[in-house]
């Protein structure tokens, strides 16, 4: 093999990994949408009571996730400041039946869910606390209108 012929290979491979860098980055944080729009998710399922009266913020980490605490400190806060909303936070490690479920296949993953526990939205990564705060004043301005 010539030198032109491996240094295109090279310049290819590069190429290539600097798009999939790229487009990973983009879809990290961003809304997803999710395969079980139509579930209910139940809240003894997840080892609580209840879900929140309006939403609820559903984590899902592994304590080897650099970014889950952050994530959690942040979902924990915003659902500290709006009334009804509950952050609930799972360890896929120690529940791999519900990561298999939900189909969780990085950490951190959060799903949005309404006050009768369908899930509205997915974050794959670390979303911004703006962003879910958006998300749940469309959620709150959705259940006024019904």
């Amino acid at each position: 093999m010539g030198l032109f012929v491996a240094c295109m290979v090279l310049a290819a491979l590069v190429l290539g990994a600097v798009i999939g860098g790229i487009v990973l980055a983009w879809r990290r944080g961003r809304v997803l949408t999710s395969p079980a729009m139509d579930e209910v998710v139940e809240p003894h399922r997840l080892g609580a009571e209840a879900l929140g009266e309006s939403a609820t913020l559903l984590q899902f980490s592994t304590r080897s996730c650099t970014r889950c605490p952050g994530v959690h400190r942040v979902l924990a806060d915003v659902a500290r400041d709006r009334s009804g909303v509950l952050h609930l936070d799972v360890d896929v490690t120690h529940r791999p039946d519900i990561a298999r479920h939900f189909r969780v296949m990085q950490t951190p993953t959060t799903l949005v869910l309404d006050r009768h526990g369908m899930v509205q939205t997915r974050f794959g990564g670390t979303p911004g606390r703006s962003v879910v705060e958006l998300e749940l004043a469309r959620l709150t301005a959705q259940a006024h209108a019904e």
